[in-house]
């Protein structure tokens, strides 16, 4: 069966385990977490990182910043992404305005963007959706000449390349950057996630906001103020921040430390199969025209480039005859502004949604990682050509 995830969990990162196990009597955030934000940080190419015990957890941490430093207001997000994305907005008291998809990155439509900024916009969360770099160049000037606070969600795109001449990643660009380790993703911790900044005033808010709003996280400079302020309390229980409990435990740690050895050869595999799935899909019935210049993907992305319910059909019949799982609408399940829970949260939708529409209902993708090789990708693909050319000549 061609699984839409594996394990990648092997016997060094389970020696590694049974070593700090052994040898160890702290198990909650410790040197360990403080070594494996350090080591991320090199590798991404940012000043500081916050690991946090999830992805979504990472987007809680990323909104409450954006609360506490400019208020209630609007928060700019593509339809596609996963629901974290949009529940921490709601939640944290926000209200997400969601735009349209750019077909080519699979990230925020660059018109879309623009006609949704208002005097209420408070941050844009750019999702870098399956791998892909969803910044580009329109993009980029948009948010630069207004001068908006970025998230970028990093969580399905290690290491994919913002400008692959100078070998800058993804992740850089942002305010914030999140990433997931989540089981299945180019590196796990199983649960964890790293908020990732080069700003020092974000890194401190993100460290306390991790955990529980403690002072006793921050610079000893923000300390100093707030026993200075509040003579009253206890320094080591003084709470600047409603805080939350995001902590990351040595475990989760001990593990990213093994495996960000081998994330950069992970990262060349899933690459590869991208290139061998693109260039063999028939282009006349499946869109192959992603801007993939220095991606990093999650999953293989399978979108009809017509509406075509018969055909679409047919081909979720073939993978299933195949035994190759996938997920309809992918990333994320499709649009996320037609989830059910949105009904009880203000939200803005501010266009047609034409893309992220045909991509929930005419969209798919299948699993990449070392267990998909590039004989099986061309086997399955012929047939599903093959079902495309027979329903088209009907």
């Amino acid at each position: 069966m061609w699984k839409l995830m594996e394990n990648i969990i092997d016997k060094d990162d389970i020696n590694s385990l049974i070593h700090f196990l052994q040898n160890s009597d702290r198990f909650t955030n410790g040197p360990n977490v403080v070594q494996f934000e350090e080591e991320w940080s090199n590798w991404l190419g940012v000043n500081r990182s916050v690991m946090v015990n999830s992805g979504a957890s990472a987007n809680f941490t990323s909104i409450a910043i954006v609360k506490e430093l400019f208020g209630i207001g609007e928060v700019i997000v593509p339809s596609l992404g996963w629901s974290s994305d949009v529940s921490s907005i709601v939640q944290l008291g926000m209200t997400p305005v969601f735009v349209d998809i750019d077909p080519n990155t699979l990230g925020l439509n660059p018109t879309s963007l623009k006609n949704a900024i208002s005097d209420q916009t408070k941050a844009v969360v750019i999702v870098h959706a399956l791998g892909f770099n969803a910044i580009t160049e329109e993009v980029k000037n948009i948010l630069t000449d207004r001068k908006i606070f970025v998230i970028e969600d990093c969580c399905e795109s290690h290491g994919a390349l913002l400008d692959i001449d100078k070998n800058i990643k993804i992740g850089t660009f942002g305010n914030l950057s999140l990433f997931s380790f989540y089981f299945g993703h180019h590196i796990t911790t199983i649960e964890g996630g790293m908020v990732c900044t080069k700003d020092e005033k974000l890194y401190q808010l993100a460290k306390m906001f991790r955990s529980h709003g403690m002072t006793r996280e921050a610079s000893t400079d923000i300390k100093s103020e707030f026993e200075k302020n509040y003579p009253d309390l206890n320094p080591l229980f003084t709470f600047a921040l409603a805080g939350f409990n995001f902590r990351s435990t040595e475990i989760n740690a001990v593990l990213g430390l093994s495996q960000i050895k081998k994330l950069d050869l992970n990262i060349a595999k899933r690459t590869e199969n991208l290139k061998t799935w693109l260039d063999n899909l028939d282009g006349n019935f499946f869109q192959t025209s992603f801007n993939d210049v220095g991606s990093s993907n999650f999953a293989l992305p399978l979108i009809l480039k017509d509406k075509n319910k018969n055909l679409f059909k047919k081909i979720c019949y073939q993978l299933n005859s195949m035994n190759v799982e996938y997920r309809l609408g992918t990333a994320g399940g499709g649009n996320l502004s037609r989830q059910p829970f949105l009904k009880k949260y203000e939200h803005k939708i501010t266009d047609n949604q034409n893309t992220v529409n045909h991509v929930h209902e005419f969209g798919l993708y299948v699993g990449n990682g070392s267990h998909v090789g590039s004989k099986r990708i061309k086997e399955v693909v012929f047939q599903l050509n093959k079902v495309a050319i027979e329903v088209g000549a009907k």
